[in-house]
């Protein structure tokens, strides 16, 4: 089944299939969420707001590796 990533995933926590966060959505770029591992308070604040404030230690997540979406995180398959 195919994942659909929108704007609406900026700010979102990134979790593992174990619930550990190891990211935040920093952007949506042409359908792919870019993760940011280590966002800090304003990396996140600018994320709810819709500011793209993606640099180049964050990182393309690819959607084969994505597990569910919910309102507030996506959610890694295991490995």
């Amino acid at each position: 089944m195919a994942t659909t990533i929108t704007d609406d995933e900026t700010g979102k926590r990134v979790v593992d299939s174990n619930g550990n966060q190891v990211g935040v959505v920093s952007s949506v770029e042409h359908g792919t969420a870019i993760v940011d591992p280590d966002p800090g308070i304003t990396d996140k604040l600018l994320a709810k707001l819709g500011w793209d404030n993606s640099d180049e230690e964050d990182y393309p997540l690819q959607e084969a590796r994505i597990d569910t979406i919910t309102d507030d995180e996506i959610r890694l398959r295991s490995l």
